[in-house]
């Protein structure tokens, strides 16, 4: 990233907008200038310029919810960045995971009938969602919570029943424990911070060959 092709405003900032590097959900919006940008450049971690109290700002210095930089873009007219991170906890103040939370437009987190798979966006969104905010009584927070040898029994679990059910020729069955699989498999990916776009890359690939 070549600092100087960044086009700061009247006031030296500049708008960053801050994307989870795997679910793809958008945390936030702030805004960075030429120092904040370096430190994060330097560091890592985001690092924001807070026009409100007028200081540089460490995203997660007191609350331990950093971010850890996956990678940064700036726009075609060079006068905005995107900041792909892997978040150590919630983005937002209020303790959710995003803070584009209010719905303007349309019904939150509505899946679009055209696209077959965005059930598998949506959910994917919601596993990370649930993993930052961990509420109480959520079944994704008791995954979280046990770790990674219960998700993995639990894998192991669905993919048995998932047998089961196809040797039973059971076609209700093995629908529903195909699902149980499949949302099982996501929480591991999230847990392992492993993008499920990772695994589709690595379908074409194979498929190429």
């Amino acid at each position: 990233m070549n600092i100087e092709q960044i086009k700061f405003d009247e006031k030296g900032l500049v708008p960053a907008i801050v994307q989870d590097a795997f679910s793809k959900e958008v945390l936030t919006l702030a805004y960075m200038n030429l120092e904040s940008l370096q430190k994060s450049l330097d560091s890592g971690e985001t690092w924001f310029y807070s026009r409100s109290r007028q200081e540089l700002w460490h995203k997660g210095a007191t609350s331990g919810h950093t971010q850890k930089i996956a990678s940064m873009r700036y726009d075609c007219d060079q006068d905005a960045i995107l900041v792909m991170v892997v978040p150590a906890g919630p983005a937002c103040h209020t303790g959710a995971y995003s803070c584009f939370n209010e719905v303007l437009m349309g019904e939150k987190a509505e899946v679009a009938t055209s696209d077959r798979f965005a059930i598998i966006n949506e959910l994917e969104r919601v596993i990370a969602e649930r993993e930052k905010e961990r509420p109480e009584g959520a079944y994704t927070t008791y995954l979280f919570e046990k770790g990674v040898d219960k998700i993995l029994k639990k894998v192991g679990e669905e993919a048995g029943e998932v047998i089961i059910a196809a040797k039973n020729r059971d076609h209700e069955e093995l629908t529903w424990e195909v699902a149980d699989l499949l949302y099982h498999l996501l929480v591991l990916l999230r847990e392992q911070n492993l993008p499920i776009d990772a695994v589709l890359q690595a379908l074409e690939q194979r498929h190429k060959k």
